[in-house]
């Protein structure tokens, strides 16, 4: 019933921007942490960048100062906004989100979305 949309992801150049979008619906009663992780050819998926509720973020040593996270909570929205792109940039970006389905839930639940791609090339 949770479902992670992302969008924003396409071609650009390097040095150029791009912004991510993902939005979570559902039935969903509160969402704790969510964040971006990446997933290059031949390699692991790797976290990106994470915002609390709250709104305190973590990045990637590899991205910081380049790429911003942030969250839009009445809108159960994360974005992350990507600059100074280079091509070890390239890859399947991946919405993840830690959530709390209902008020008498004891636990919260891992969810992901579908994944855009992001190809930084000339």
């Amino acid at each position: 019933q949770v479902q992670l949309v992302e969008s924003g992801g396409g071609l650009v150049q390097p040095g150029g921007s791009l912004r991510l979008s993902c939005v979570a619906s559902g039935s969903i009663f509160s969402i704790n942490t969510m964040g971006w992780y990446r997933q290059a050819p031949g390699k692991q998926r790797e976290l990106v960048a994470a915002i609390t509720s709250g709104g305190s973020a973590n990045y990637a040593d590899s991205v910081k100062g380049r790429f911003t996270i942030s969250r839009d909570n009445a809108k159960n929205t994360v974005y992350l906004q990507m600059s100074s792109l280079k091509p070890e940039d390239t890859a399947v970006y991946y919405c993840n989100a830690v959530l709390k389905r209902t008020y008498s839930s004891n636990t919260y639940s891992n969810y992901w979305g579908q994944g855009t791609q992001v190809t930084v090339s000339s």
